[in-house]
């Protein structure tokens, strides 16, 4: 039976954390984009010429808080989802240790 064990149990545990620390920081970008935080305008990408040749500037603005927020929502799904491959490859490890060849 093939093995699905693809890394060691030092490499699974470091992906643990970083995938953790990844989640926290993204959902929390995600929160303070979508609350459209004052702070965060330096990483919204629009330009002068956006904001000049448009009507309404600050509900183009609003949208793309809105899709940097959604962008940081997605990331932090990404990083789950290698948290869990993580989490995997820990008790395959684990499950590796008390098996006798």
């Amino acid at each position: 039976m093939p093995s699905l064990l693809f890394c060691g149990p030092k490499m699974a545990a470091c992906g643990i954390v970083i995938s953790l620390w990844g989640v926290i920081m993204l959902a929390m970008l995600g929160i303070f984009f979508t609350s459209k935080s004052a702070v965060l305008i330096e990483d919204v990408p629009f330009t002068e010429d956006d904001i000049r040749n448009d009507k309404n500037p600050p509900q183009n603005v609003y949208a793309l808080y809105n899709q940097v927020g959604i962008n940081c929502f997605i990331a932090a799904a990404i990083y789950v989802a290698v948290g869990a491959v993580s989490l995997c490859q820990v008790r395959l490890n684990k499950r590796q240790e008390y098996m006798v060849t």
